[in-house]
This record gives structure tokens, C-alpha cells and sequence, in this order.
């Protein structure tokens, strides 16, 4: 058994505690930690075993912890990955790897000096059947190269403290990743565009925002972002390529026919709409670590290929001009 250390006990840290418990194989979540201890007590108090530690350095450091799983505040990912490199464990960071490309590359140089690969990064969406059907389709080349994407990420809500940057950093990181993995291609350019604004939007961040990227082929990718006050979680994909086109399909949802409507529920909460995807992800995740010693799903290189991208769009914002996405040489770890 794969013993698991949590660091974070929000709404993500929660479900992936429940997932590791109950569904995954080959493991178990010895411990756990919360910036407020309280919430780490309450959680561990609700499974057998369980140890709350006051921190997550402390959590890092025990002695019956084997890997890591990270799902607290975004600004904090950076700083327990390199501890857990530091004490040579595996690692599972949720998105994104870190707030910027400078400590990715500080993460990647940990990492390097270890040898092997010990960091996951929770891009999802890689384990998405949706998403997985339209990567194989591309590569198969049954409908000539890839052209364009056209893409959206529309969200219900964020908590207080959203800012305009966040929408790019926060939550297009999805697409920056999930686009470069579909086509196999890394970015040349990139600009983020305001638009006109939504009437209902009136906390101060930009909302709707528009990504617009280019990749060394030639390909170009659009990506609505709507954060707040639209009418569901909706996630929407379609990749143009020279024979046809593939359309991330929508989740599957029974049809209602009454009163002369046609209607099926829209999916309000991410965790419901890639719930399988992160069943599927964990338990790759465990899998791998028992049978290669390390793991082979979306890493550190592609965590910082996302912060690079997420950076460059940001420093875009009011230039009016695509700016250069320009990464360091890739290691041979990642090729």
C-alpha cells in the first residue's frame, strides 16, 4: 500500500482524501494538513488512522508518508513541491504548479537533480474520455493536420479575491495545457483581449475575457474565459483540422421532452462534470508509482509550459499585440 500525505482540506483536498480512500487501489491517506489546523482535525477524525499534522512541512517530513498530494492555495504549490523533492518523495500537485515560470524552473531543477521523475501535475483533463477520443483522433491523422481550435471555459462563480489576472492563471491553465497536449505543439505567441463586458459582471475582474495563442505549426487556438455569472460550469472543444472536425462531446445528461420543451441539466460543478476523469487520473497516478517507481502523466515540464504561456498572456493585457511565448531548452527528463 501506497501510504498518501494530503496538504490541503478544502473542496478538492476533501474529495481526493474520499477518492484515495474509496475508489483508488494500492493506497492509503495516512495523514493530512490545512493552513487551519482545525480543518485538517476534522478531516482526519472522519477516517481510521488518519494523523493531522499542524503543517505541511511537518506532513512532508513524516516518516510514514511516501507521496505527497497537494490541493491547497494556488500560491503555496510551489513552495511544498520543492519540499517534497526535497525529502525525495513522490509528488501530485493540483493546478497549477506554480504562480509563475521562475519557480517551475527552480521546481524543474530539483527535479532534474533527483534523476527521475517524481512530480505530477493535475491537468485532468488528459484522463477525460472526451478529451483522450479527440487526442487520438489527431494523432491518428484520419482527418489531416490539426488548424484551429476554438475552445471555451465558462464558470458560474468565484470566491472573493478573484482577480482579472486569475482568469488566465487560474483558469485557463486547463486550455493552455489541454490545447498544447491535443496538438503536440508548443506556443509561439500569445494575447489576451477584453471584450465587451457582461452586464451581470460587477466585481471588478475582467469577465469575459478572450485568449488568443499560436503555436511553432502555424495552428491558432481561441478561448473564451467567463469566470462568473454565467448559467453553468460548461466546457466547450473543438479542434478544426484540414478533413474535419472533433468536438469535445458534452457530459452525458438524460433529455426531458415537456410542455413543449426539449431540455437536459447543465452541470454547475466542476467536480461532478471530470469526476470520472480524476478516478481515472488518481488511480493511473498509484498505479504507475508500483509498477515504474515514477510517473509518466502530465509534469513538471508541462506544468511550467502552462505558467510560461499564462505569464506571456498576462504581460499581453492592454499591449494590443501577440507577445512571444519563449521557454528554456527541454531537459532530457521530459523528452
Amino acid at each position: 500500500m501506497l501510504n498518501i500525505g494530503v496538504i490541503g482540506c478544502g473542496a478538492i483536498g476533501r474529495d481526493h482524501i474520499r477518492r484515495l480512500t474509496d475508489i483508488v487501489p494500492g493506497c492509503q491517506v495516512v495523514a493530512c494538513a490545512d493552513y487551519f489546523e482545525e480543518a485538517a482535525i476534522k478531516v482526519a477524525a472522519q477516517y481510521e488512522g488518519m494523523k493531522a499534522y499542524k503543517t505541511g512541512e511537518e506532513l512532508i517530513a513524516a516518516p510514514e508518508v511516501q507521496a505527497v498530494v497537494i490541493t491547497s492555495s494556488d500560491p503555496s504549490h510551489a513552495g511544498y513541491v520543492l519540499e517534497a523533492l526535497k525529502a525525495g518523495k513522490q509528488v501530485f500537485c493540483e493546478k497549477p504548479l506554480a504562480q509563475n515560470a521562475e519557480d517551475c524552473e527552480k521546481i524543474i531543477a530539483a527535479e532534474i537533480a533527483h534523476g527521475k521523475r517524481l512530480v505530477q501535475v493535475g491537468f485532468m483533463r488528459h484522463y477525460d474520455r472526451g478529451y483522450a477520443e479527440m487526442k487520438r483522433i489527431i494523432d491518428s491523422g484520419e482527418l489531416g493536420a490539426p488548424l484551429m481550435i476554438h475552445a471555451c471555459h465558462r464558470n458560474v462563480s468565484q470566491p472573493d479575491g478573484f482577480q482579472t489576472e486569475m482568469g488566465v492563471s487560474n483558469v485557463a491553465i486547463h486550455e493552455l495545457d489541454i490545447c498544447r497536449w491535443l496538438l503536440g505543439d508548443e506556443y509561439k505567441s500569445g494575447q489576451v483581449l477584453k471584450v465587451r463586458q457582461s452586464a451581470c459582471s460587477t466585481k471588478g475582474y475582467d469577465n469575459p475575457q478572450i485568449v488568443l495563442l499560436e503555436t511553432q505549426s502555424g495552428a491558432r487556438i481561441d478561448v473564451e474565459v467567463q469566470v462568473a455569472d454565467a448559467y453553468g460550469y460548461d466546457i466547450q472543444c473543438q479542434v478544426v483540422c484540414e478533413k474535419g472536425t472533433v468536438n469535445l462531446p458534452d457530459p452525458y445528461a438524460v433529455v426531458k421532452r415537456s410542455n413543449a420543451t426539449r431540455s437536459f441539466p447543465i452541470l454547475t460543478d466542476w467536480k461532478d462534470r471530470f469526476i470520472e476523469a480524476y478516478d481515472i487520473e488518481l488511480t493511473h497516478w498509484v498505479k504507475t508509482l508500483e509498477e515504474k517507481g515514477e510517473p509518466d502523466g502530465p509534469s513538471a515540464w508541462d506544468g511550467y509550459a502552462a505558467c510560461v504561456a499564462a505569464d506571456t498572456l498576462n504581460r499581453s493585457r492592454g499591449t494590443n499585440q501577440f507577445l512571444p511565448i519563449e521557454m528554456m531548452d527541454k531537459p532530457a527528463l521530459y523528452q
